[in-house]
C-alpha cells in the first residue's frame, strides 16, 4: 500500500493497540492504521502468543499516510502525547513487555525526527522521570487478528470502557495540560 502509492509508513508502540489507532485515524492525511506486532524474534505471532510477553513483540500500530498532507514530525507529535514515555514495563493497566513504548523508523529521515523529537521532549522538562521510550529500526510487522483492526469502532462500548478504566485518559490529561 505504502511507498508505492506515494504514501509512507510510520509504525509505533505505545502499548494497548486500540488505543493507539484512533490518534492517529483523525488525523487528514493518515489512510490507513493497522494494529499489529512487531520487533520479536518468531514470524507471524499471533495475540496469545504475544500475551505471553515471551515472543519479544510489541502491540503497534503502522501508520499508513501521505507526506504531501501531513508530516511525520506530526506523527511523531500525536505519538507523544498518546503515550506515557516514561514507563519502562507496559503502558497504563496494560503491564509487560509487550505494552512497551517505541518508535520503529523505517529510514535515516524518520530516525533523525525520531531521535530529536524524542531528546526535545526530554529537554521540555514535561515529565520528572526519564524518557524510556526507544528509537528501534523497523522490522517485520505482522498485522493483528482481524477482531482487533479497527476495534475501536466494532466495539465502541467496550472500548470506550477500557480507555476509561486504563488509566490512559487521565494521565494524558494531566501530563499535557497547559501550565497556569
Amino acid at each position: 500500500m505504502a511507498e508505492r502509492d506515494g504514501l509512507a509508513t510510520a509504525t509505533f508502540a505505545g502499548g494497548c493497540f486500540w488505543c493507539m489507532e484512533p490518534p492517529f485515524d483523525r488525523l487528514d492525511g493518515v489512510v490507513a492504521t493497522v494494529s499489529g506486532y512487531t520487533g520479536g524474534e518468531s514470524a507471524n505471532p499471533g495475540y496469545a502468543e504475544v500475551a505471553t510477553g515471551a515472543t519479544g513483540h510489541l502491540e503497534a500500530v503502522q501508520v499508513h499516510y501521505d507526506p504531501a498532507r501531513i508530516s511525520y514530525a506530526q506523527l511523531l507529535e500525536v505519538f507523544w502525547r498518546s503515550i506515557d514515555p516514561t514507563d519502562p514495563g507496559g503502558q497504563f493497566v496494560d503491564r509487560g513487555s509487550q505494552y512497551r513504548s517505541a518508535i520503529f523508523y523505517h529510514d535515516a529521515g524518520q530516525q533523525r525526527l525520531a531521535e530529536a523529537s524524542r531528546a526535545e521532549l526530554a529537554a521540555s522538562g514535561r515529565f520528572r522521570a526519564p524518557i524510556v521510550t526507544p528509537v528501534l529500526p523497523a522490522g517485520p510487522f505482522y498485522p493483528a487478528e482481524e477482531y482487533h483492526q479497527d476495534y475501536y469502532r466494532k466495539n465502541p462500548t467496550r472500548y470506550e470502557f477500557y480507555r476509561c478504566s486504563s488509566g490512559r485518559d487521565r494521565f494524558l490529561a494531566q501530563a499535557w495540560r497547559k501550565p497556569r
